[in-house]
């Protein structure tokens, strides 16, 4: 009797272990102190930011700067910086010379603790201002020759952009964000509005995957039902 109870005992407690290491171990996802830098081609020009390290477990996994966009409860994006070594060759005897340079977007998953850098389409470090809601990021788009500028929402998990609409060519100013304002977002329906100059202002719907061009006509006929 005293037998089969200890195997029992035995059976029960190799079952709640191994009930007990099946529970996947919750990560700490935390930020640390605010640093100054600047980003640009020219002091003059010079975009100021401020950076910060981004920690998974007490581990330094990539630089940040600026305010994260919850996408869920369980996601969050925010923008990636990086130093990048600006020392001449001829300067190999000098002290090291160093620049934060903005990336692109990381996606951190809080319960699994992944850090995935987002590949954006079109997407231009220096020049896109992007715009984010929901889980769409809205932002002018440059080429990778620098000739041609385009509207351009993406959807998180969709490898091509739902919208993707030519804006003419680049200004090709040396200023960071210099392209075009962070494109605005509306609620109810959801639209998105392009402004990448004084001459141009475009509206998009927004309807799951697709997208559709708001004219004038759509304007007043809404107008009217109100």
């Amino acid at each position: 009797m005293c037998n089969k109870f200890r195997i029992s005992f035995i059976f029960t407690f190799m079952l709640c272990t191994a009930a007990a290491l099946a529970v996947p171990k919750p990560h700490v996802i935390s930020f640390g102190k605010w640093t100054p830098g600047y980003v640009g081609t020219a002091e003059t020009k010079a975009l100021e930011l401020k950076v910060r390290a981004l920690y998974v477990d007490t581990r330094l996994k990539e630089y940040t700067t600026g305010t994260p966009h919850e996408v869920t409860d369980r996601l969050f994006v925010v923008r990636r910086v990086f130093r990048l070594n600006d020392t001449l060759p001829s300067e190999t005897g000098a002290a090291s010379r160093w620049q934060w340079q903005r990336g692109g977007w990381l996606l951190v998953d809080r319960v699994t603790g992944r850090v995935t850098q987002l590949n954006l389409p079109e997407f231009d470090t220096f020049y896109s201002t992007p715009s984010w809601y929901r889980d769409y990021i809205a932002y002018c788009g440059v080429s990778d020759d620098g000739k041609k500028l385009f509207a351009i929402v993406a959807q998180l998990g969709r490898r091509k952009p739902i919208l993707k609409k030519p804006l003419g060519e680049p200004d090709g100013d040396d200023t960071p964000d210099s392209e075009c304002p962070a494109p605005a977002w509306q609620r109810q329906p959801t639209r998105v509005t392009f402004e990448p100059d004084d001459t141009q202002k475009l509206t998009f719907s927004v309807r799951g995957h697709a997208v559709d061009v708001v004219n004038d006509k759509d304007e007043e006929d809404e107008e009217g039902a109100e």
